[in-house]
């Protein structure tokens, strides 16, 4: 049975599966937000585009929510340590 489209990790084309399942311990390799924004662009594209499922489209939404948060804790991260290298006055 194929994958749905859904399930494309987004613009490097990767799928998930069990091919990009890690080792038990092994800590995934950690996303930049320019990765985690081009993909949560493709995301939204995705879904402003119609012609999906509704699960499909749920997966999406699932997969965008995670992107966005990721994009924020990351920017939020930023922030701290700009703040924490910018002297008071």
């Amino acid at each position: 049975m194929a994958m749905p489209e859904a399930f494309n990790d987004g613009p490097t084309g990767h799928t998930s599966g069990s091919a990009d399942v890690l080792p038990p311990g092994v800590p995934a390799p950690p996303v930049t937000y320019e990765v985690a924004r081009a993909e949560l662009e493709e995301v939204v594209r995705r879904l402003e585009a119609g012609g999906v499922s509704l699960e499909e489209s749920l997966i999406l939404w699932e997969r965008g929510e995670g992107l966005a948060k990721t994009c924020q804790a990351l920017l939020d991260g930023a922030r701290a340590r700009l703040a924490a290298a910018t002297p008071l006055s």
